[in-house]
């Protein structure tokens, strides 16, 4: 797939600190800004997957890196997400190049989306995976302390 922009919009997993994927995408790329697009983000368990439609009143937010070698990063990416002829289709998530809000500009960037039915998952409703992960693991701390 001949590669169209230099730039990549990450919401999910590869935002995490001790990801190996993240951490390899903070060598191989600069950090440009944050970013939202319009869709829904759902939680598929170990991992969040995004939905786009430009009639949602909801956004996914994440980041945006700029590649310094986009045929090779999304090559590895695309390994990372299962995308490509190795794998069984349809594929879970599929990279397409979409139109990303930033606060002062629209950029084309590749961004991975789920492609399977979502309607057996929870809805993120924030659109922010990453405050998703603080505010799940707070409940659950508070659930498990024992009544005094």
């Amino acid at each position: 797939m001949e590669t169209t922009s230099q730039f990549l919009f990450v919401y999910g997993t590869l935002l995490q600190p001790g990801n190996e994927f993240a951490a390899y995408l903070n060598k191989h790329c600069k950090f440009i800004g944050d970013g939202r697009i319009r869709g829904r983000l759902y939680d598929i368990g170990e991992y969040p997957g995004a939905v786009i439609g430009n009639t949602e009143e909801r956004y996914i937010y994440g980041s945006i890196f700029m590649m310094d070698d986009p045929d090779i990063i999304l090559k590895v990416i695309d390994d990372y997400e299962g995308v490509g002829g190795l794998y069984q289709h349809p594929h879970e998530y599929i990279r397409e190049t979409v139109s990303i809000y930033t606060t002062n500009d629209i950029m084309e960037c590749w961004m991975y989306l789920y492609n399977l039915p979502v309607a057996a998952y929870n809805e993120i409703t924030t659109g922010d995976y990453i405050q998703y992960l603080k505010d799940t693991s707070v409940k659950n701390n508070v659930a498990k302390q024992p009544f005094k």
